[in-house]
Formats: C-alpha cells, sequence, structure tokens
C-alpha cells in the first residue's frame, strides 16, 4: 500500500489541534465564500497569502488559501475528501504539494500528488487543475532535490493524457550553474524569500488571468446558446 496516497489526517502529536482547527476553518470558508481560484498545499501555498503579491496580485481573482505547513500528500488528500472541496465550484484549483513526504519514495510521492488530482477531478470537473512541480531544495545538491525532480518527470508522464490539468515548472533558474541555491530565493534552501516568490509566481499568476479570461469566454458563449435554445 502506498501511505502517500490514502487519505490520513496529521496526528496532534503536540496536542493543541492546531492543524484540524486549520481545516476545520477551511470548511467553514467554504460556506461563506465563492473563490474562483483555490490554493491548496503546503506552507510554500500558506505563506503566499504573506506577500505583497498576494494583496495585489491575487487577491483581487477572489482566491482562497487551503495551504498549511508541514502537509503531506496524504493530508491534502484527507481535508479535500473532508470538506474542503465542498460547497464550492472554483474556476481554477493550483496545487503544490509533496516535498515534506519525507520516507517516501518519487514514484510514492508521484502517485500521491496523482491520487489529488484525481480527487479534485472527480468533485470539481468545471475546474482547470494547475500542478506545481516540486522546487529544488537544499543549499547544495542533496538526495532530496534529486527526489523532487524525479517526481516532476513522474508527473510530466502522467499528466499528459489528462484534459484540463496543466503541469507548471516552479524554478526554472533557482539551482545556480555551479548546482548552488541562493538564499535570496530560498532563505532556508526550502522556503522562498519575496524575491523567489515572485519567481514562482509572477508567471502563474499570468497563466491564471489566461484561464480566468478563457473561462469567462465560455461562459458567455455557454448562456447565449442557452437562450437560443429557450426560443422568443
Amino acid at each position: 500500500m502506498n501511505e502517500a496516497a490514502v487519505p490520513c489526517p496529521v496526528e496532534d502529536v503536540q496536542g493543541d489541534n492546531r492543524w484540524m482547527s486549520l481545516h476545520q476553518r477551511f470548511v467553514l470558508e467554504t460556506k461563506e465564500r465563492e473563490p474562483e481560484i483555490l490554493f491548496v498545499g503546503d506552507s510554500l501555498i500558506s505563506h503566499l497569502i504573506y506577500t505583497d503579491m498576494w494583496e495585489t496580485m491575487f487577491a483581487p481573482l477572489h482566491p482562497l488559501n487551503f495551504g498549511i505547513g508541514g502537509d503531506q500528500t496524504q493530508h491534502v488528500l484527507w481535508r479535500l475528501s473532508n470538506g474542503e472541496l465542498d460547497n464550492i465550484k472554483p474556476k481554477v484549483v493550483v496545487l503544490l504539494v509533496g516535498t515534506n513526504n519525507h520516507g517516501h519514495t518519487a514514484d510514492m510521492i508521484a502517485d500521491g500528488i496523482m491520487a489529488v488530482v484525481h480527487l479534485i477531478r472527480d468533485k470539481q470537473p468545471q475546474a482547470h487543475i494547475i500542478v506545481m512541480s516540486l522546487l529544488p531544495r537544499g543549499h547544495l545538491v542533496n538526495p532530496l532535490r534529486q527526489r523532487n525532480a524525479h517526481v516532476n518527470e513522474l508527473l510530466a508522464q502522467k499528466l499528459t493524457l489528462m484534459t484540463r490539468v496543466q503541469l507548471v515548472n516552479t524554478a526554472p533558474d533557482f539551482v545556480l550553474p555551479d548546482g548552488t541555491i541562493s538564499h535570496l530565493d530560498m532563505y532556508d534552501y526550502l522556503h522562498l524569500t519575496p524575491n523567489g516568490y515572485r519567481k514562482v509566481f509572477e508567471p502563474l499568476h499570468d497563466l491564471l488571468l489566461q484561464l480566468l479570461a478563457e473561462s469567462d469566454e465560455a461562459d458567455e458563449t455557454n448562456n447565449a446558446q442557452s437562450l437560443l435554445h429557450k426560443g422568443p
């Protein structure tokens, strides 16, 4: 059994129930908000809301951010299976998860991400799904960086046959020619600096604008056809 692809909540080892409290807050937000874009994932997603670009670029697009630090694929699977995809119909879902799946092979992680993608497709058939590739990590070349790169290669193969699902390369130039990652992009060689967020999410913002425009055009076409079928 691949535990990375089986829904599982985070164990409350610290005893303050924070993870479940966040999940319950997210479920409540689905009942109070009507997002056009849903962001789902780990701390790389959750920390986005504390950047200037969230307020200036993403907030106007009517988003919800369901990121939780430390989440692995099986944790996101559990959250999305237990209310976080109910009550809403986003036009786009953005997914970034997998780098925290310690102890799992690249194949296990890729299958875990695919399980999340299939769940999103089942629960949100109208949504375009953007799967963000896993970022490189570590100042120097290391097994986890190589594992993440292999996950991305597997995802590129697995997502090819799926419609309205897109794999986006998140870090085209994070790794410098000497194999290092700069602290100017990742302050701890894992989490993004403001400069790192701009590199990753500005291109994503452009893509989101394109997808939302295409969705609006499709809605207008469908509405026009519906009126024609109704007749005078």
